[in-house]
């Protein structure tokens, strides 16, 4: 696709264009949920980024915190390397590793951590309602009090919203059809620009084989998350930023 394999910042760069073709305001949920960590937690704080992907989330919040440090984890093996290379910018305050967050006991593997965050973004949709609600349990046993956690996630409306629902889904539509318009890469795309980086392309088959039984999962809405947490121990439960049916779910240990 190109005379020369992409750098892994060209590729983070190529992957935040095609997430934001599908996610209208993602900038604007990032910006929400490292406002809410400069304001409620101390200048050297330490965060979990789940199912962190190409570290995105992670590269931002390790730019705007210098004195933070984060443990980003994921299954994808492709994503997960390509973290590893982009985050290694960031010296040791960064530390990825392979976790599988559908398994149970996925938290105790990771071995010992004092988080006072928990983050992530457009990753926990991939998971059933039991297997959800069993992260947050993991989650919610392990922190510590006053320890935060933020959840960025398309959080589809229910039949009750028939309306609102389809002014989500034309507005996603409009979105795509002018990010890739404008050069975006489509989700296909840009997992094959991924395959041009010979030590990625090692990682494409395995990442073949890991998910291909798991189809995608019926997309739980915002009242299950809340009640979820709820129901986990999280003890303040609610939302940070909502636009249409996008959100920043926040909860408190």
């Amino acid at each position: 696709m190109t005379d020369h394999p992409p750098s892994p910042r060209e590729l983070l760069t190529r992957w935040d264009d095609q997430q934001a073709a599908y996610i209208a305001h993602r900038e604007a949920r990032f910006t929400t949920m490292l406002d809410v960590l400069r304001l409620y937690l101390p200048e050297d704080f330490t965060a979990l980024d789940l199912a962190c992907g190409p570290g995105s989330l992670s590269d931002r919040l390790l730019s705007a915190f210098p004195r933070a440090s984060v443990t980003a984890v994921d299954y994808d093996p492709l994503l997960l390397r390509l973290a590893t290379l982009v985050l290694a910018d960031h010296g040791d305050r960064a530390t990825t590793a392979e976790t599988d967050l559908a398994e149970p006991g996925w938290l105790a593997r990771l071995g010992p951590g004092n988080w006072d965050a928990v983050v992530t973004s457009t990753a926990l949709h991939w998971l059933s309602p039991g297997q959800l609600l069993n992260v947050y349990s993991e989650l919610a046993a392990h922190l510590a009090p006053g320890a935060l956690l933020m959840n960025a996630d398309h959080l589809r409306y229910g039949p009750g919203f028939p309306t609102l629902r389809a002014l989500a889904e034309r507005h996603d539509e409009e979105t795509q059809t002018a990010a890739f318009a404008a050069g975006a890469d489509t989700w296909g795309d840009w997992f094959a620009r991924a395959a041009e980086v010979p030590d990625l392309a090692a990682r494409s088959a395995e990442r073949e084989r890991r998910f291909a039984d798991r189809p995608p999962q019926p997309l739980s809405g915002l009242d299950f998350h809340l009640a979820a947490l709820r129901t986990a121990g999280f003890s303040e439960v609610g939302t940070v930023w909502q636009y249409l049916d996008d959100y920043v779910v926040f909860a408190r240990r």
